[in-house]
């Protein structure tokens, strides 16, 4: 592999994590004008139309697509990924309500625990002993920033939404992987209009309503970076760097966030906060350097 080729793909996967990272704070501060279900779907559907300006491009560029396309025997695990991927955001944003966007963040990498766990009892994967590593130091991570006050045991509600939210990406990222072997591009464009429209059509359902139009236009944005552009620039990554490499320069996402987070507030964590920042860089640095038994969210919907 050439030289020039591997730098491109460092810094593919790092401009996708990076991308990615703008989700927590952006999406708390937007909080503040957008009810979440909504939000939730309007940021789906940011990447279905970022997709679909993509997949437009090539198309008039005449690319050649060699991608293998979803068919009916993959139905199962398709509709199994849109209902996730509605339920997943909606709790991310329920918990971003009363939770900061820098414990957020970091919270996210608890999909790393939830994803393998998943594969191991329902997909019946192996777990090698470095991944079970990291998952331990993840785990304990977790529990730290899950208590508002450490010496109290006061439980965040937040966050326990936020790991809810991880546990049902869990579930669909083993659900995408049954199926990553069919058109990326296909498959981030089922996820965010049917996964978007869910969301919406919920979020209508239960009363939530547009107050303020201009939201709107910033959530469908930081939708088509956060998911849309990361996920593009994520397959092009893995494609020259491979799956291992790719998600280890990849797992610096929820690090970012946590620094654009403490940036854009101002506020200083208590202690404990980055003992479970130390924690979860550990169980991170494990995680990714294992040699992948499943695809990131980001593989799919941000990976895939």
């Amino acid at each position: 592999m050439k030289s020039r080729s591997v730098k491109t793909g460092i810094f593919l996967a790092i401009l996708a994590a990076a991308f990615y990272a703008i989700n927590s704070p952006f999406s708390k501060i937007l909080l503040d004008y957008m009810p979440s279900t909504l939000m939730a779907g309007f940021l789906y559907i940011g990447a279905g139309i970022g997709m679909g300006v993509i997949a437009l491009i090539r198309k008039l560029k005449k690319t050649e697509n060699v991608e293998m396309k979803l068919t009916k025997k993959e139905l199962p695990y398709t509709v199994a990924m849109v209902l996730l991927d509605i339920a997943a955001p909606i709790c991310l944003l329920f918990g971003l309500k009363s939770t900061s966007a820098a414990n957020a963040s970091l919270l996210n990498n608890f999909e790393i625990v939830a994803t393998a766990i998943i594969a191991l009892a329902v997909f019946k994967e192996k777990i090698s002993m470095r991944l079970w590593l990291g998952i331990l130091f993840v785990t304990l991570s977790c529990a730290l920033l899950s208590f508002e006050d450490i010496t109290s045991l006061q439980f965040s509600f937040g966050s326990l939404f936020i790991l809810i939210a991880c546990i049902c990406w869990g579930f669909e990222n083993n659900c995408t992987r049954k199926i990553s072997s069919k058109d990326p591009l296909q498959i981030v464009l089922l996820k965010g209009i049917f996964s978007g429209l869910g969301s919406i059509i919920i979020g209508l359902i239960i009363g939530e309503r547009i107050t303020v139009l201009w939201s709107v236009f910033a959530v469908l944005g930081v939708g088509f970076v956060a998911y849309g552009l990361s996920i593009f620039f994520y397959v092009y990554a893995q494609r020259i760097l491979g799956a291992a490499r790719t998600s280890a320069y990849y797992a610096i996402a929820p690090f970012i966030g946590t620094l654009l987070s403490l940036v854009i507030f101002r506020e200083i964590p208590h202690y404990t906060y980055f003992i479970a920042l130390g924690l979860m860089a550990i169980g991170a640095c494990l995680s990714s350097q294992d040699k992948p038994l499943f695809k990131k969210r980001n593989n799919n919907m941000r990976e895939s």
